[in-house]
């Protein structure tokens, strides 16, 4: 997988910082009790959670911590609207944790 930033928003010195994440640890980040928000699209996980639209971890029926590239795709066509979300990392299979 290509691990470079779709957005340069979280760039540090130049250098973008990347996390990876497998699906299990990325549940953790669903906006409840004070975690913040994360959600997977195309492998790339945004932060949501500076957005009023993600309050308390759920937009319109979506769920943050989880992958959600189907969904986005059948209600955006692009990336313009997950895109002004920072990347902080990418997601790995749960074997590459093992």
């Amino acid at each position: 997988m290509n691990t470079e930033s779709p957005n340069n928003k979280n760039e540090n010195n130049g250098h973008i910082q990347m996390i990876p994440f497998t699906l299990e640890e990325l549940q953790k980040y669903d906006g409840q009790d004070g975690m913040p928000a994360y959600v997977s699209v195309d492998g790339f996980v945004h932060d949501v959670s500076d957005s009023k639209l993600w309050g308390d971890g759920v937009h319109f029926g979506n769920i943050a911590g989880r992958e959600l590239t189907v969904k986005y795709k059948s209600c955006h066509t692009g990336r313009p609207r997950i895109d002004q979300f920072p990347v902080i990392g990418y997601i790995v299979p749960t074997t590459a944790r093992d």
